[in-house]
C-alpha cells in the first residue's frame, strides 16, 4: 500500500500518525527463515544478511511485515545516501564487507500476515495491535509506535531532528496492496520527488568524460492510467540535477549511464535541446530534493539524493 502527497497533516481524531522513514521499502516474509522482498516483488533477502535472525525472533510466528529498510547515520538519523552502499550489490563477499561497514535495520510498520491469517482486512490500528505484540525489538528491527492525533506536532518534531517526515494513516483503514490510497499521506519536511534518468551532461575541463548532471524526467500517467485511455505513456521532461554527488557517485553514475547509452532522447514530452547531451536508457530512478516547481514545468534547485532500485521506472509521476 503506497501513500499518497499532502502538503500538510490532515486534522481531526480519525488519524494516527508515524514517522517516516528514509530507506527502502521492503515486505519481510517470515516462515522458517527470512526472505526480503523489493516493492518491485524483487528477492532481495541476500542484500541484508544480518536481518536474518529475525525470524528467530518471533519465537515460531509465521508472519508478513511491512516496512522500511534504512541505513541509521550516528545512530539516530535515517540517511538514503548512506544506505545506496548497501543497494543493489550481487557479490557475497562485497556484500558482507559492506555489512559490516554500514548496518541496517528494519522497520516494522504493518503486518499483512499472522498465522495462518489474512490480517489486510482489519481495520489500521488492529493490525498495529497485533504487530506490537510480536515484539519487533532487536539488534537489527524494531516497530516504533504511532501517534494518535496532533499531526502537526510530531512534523514539528521531525523537523527539529533533521527526518524526512511523517506518514498519516486513517483510523479504521484497511490495507490495499499495491495501491496508492488516500488512507495513507506522507508530509514531507522536504520537497522530493523520484524522478526516470533520461540523459547526462558531461562536467567541463578535468571531468569531461564523467557525469556533470542529469537529466531528468517523469511519466504524464501511471501504466493503469495509460491503459484506461488507450494509449501510450509520455517521458515528460523535468530539469536538469547537477549538485549531491560524491566523487565515488559521479564515477558509479558514469559507469551506470553509459552501459545504457542510446542515440536519440527518450522524452517525449519538452525534451532539452542541448549541446552535447548524451541520451540513455531510462531504466534508472532517482530522487532529488528540490524548492519548488517552475512555471516552466521545472525543477528548481534540485539536489541529488540517490537512486532507488525498488521503483519501476514505469510508476514515476509528478507527485502534487
Amino acid at each position: 500500500m503506497l501513500a499518497r502527497t499532502a502538503i500538510t497533516p490532515p486534522s481531526g481524531d480519525g488519524w494516527a500518525f508515524e514517522i517516516k522513514w528514509d530507506g527502502v521499502r521492503a515486505l519481510a516474509y517470515l516462515d522458517d527463515g527470512l526472505r526480503l522482498e523489493s516493492r518491485r516483488g524483487e528477492d532481495i533477502t541476500r542484500r541484508y544478511p544480518e536481518l536474518a535472525a529475525l525470524a528467530d525472533s518471533l519465537d515460531g510466528h509465521r508472519a508478513i511485515l511491512d516496512g522500511e529498510i534504512v541505513a541509521f547515520e550516528d545512530g539516530q538519523r535515517p540517511s538514503f545516501q548512506r544506505l545506496q552502499a548497501r543497494m543493489g550489490l550481487t557479490s557475497d563477499p562485497v556484500i558482507q564487507r559492506r555489512a559490516a561497514e554500514i548496518a541496517v535495520t528494519f522497520v516494522a510498520f504493518d503486518l499483512l500476515y499472522l498465522d495462518d491469517r489474512l490480517t489486510c482486512e482489519m481495520p489500521y490500528e488492529q493490525r498495529r495491535e497485533l504487530l506490537a505484540g510480536l515484539g519487533v525489538d532487536g539488534p537489527c528491527w524494531q516497530s516504533p509506535s504511532h501517534h494518535l492525533g496532533d499531526g502537526s506536532a510530531l512534523l514539528e518534531a521531525t523537523r527539529q531532528r533533521d527526518l524526512e517526515g511523517i506518514v498519516a494513516k486513517r483510523l479504521g483503514s484497511i490495507y490495499r496492496p499495491g495501491r496508492r490510497s488516500a488512507d495513507w499521506l506522507k508530509v514531507a519536511n522536504k520537497r522530493q520527488q523520484e524522478l526516470v534518468i533520461g540523459g547526462w551532461m558531461p562536467g567541463e575541463g578535468g571531468r569531461s568524460g564523467q557525469l556533470g548532471s542529469l537529466l531528468v524526467g517523469y511519466y504524464d500517467s501511471t501504466p493503469d492510467e495509460a491503459a484506461k485511455l488507450d494509449r501510450a505513456q509520455q517521458l515528460v521532461f523535468a530539469g536538469a540535477v547537477g549538485t549531491g554527488f560524491s566523487n565515488e557517485e559521479l564515477g558509479r553514475l558514469t559507469r551506470m549511464l553509459k552501459a545504457r547509452a542510446r542515440l536519440d532522447s527518450p522524452f517525449d514530452v519538452a525534451s532539452p535541446r542541448r549541446r552535447g547531451a548524451r541520451w540513455c536508457e531510462p531504466e534508472l530512478v532517482c530522487v532529488a530534493e528540490f524548492r519548488e516547481w517552475t512555471r516552466d514545468g521545472t525543477l528548481r534547485a534540485p539536489a541529488y539524493k540517490g537512486l532507488r532500485d525498488d521503483k519501476d521506472p514505469r510508476d514515476v509521476v509528478r507527485e502534487t
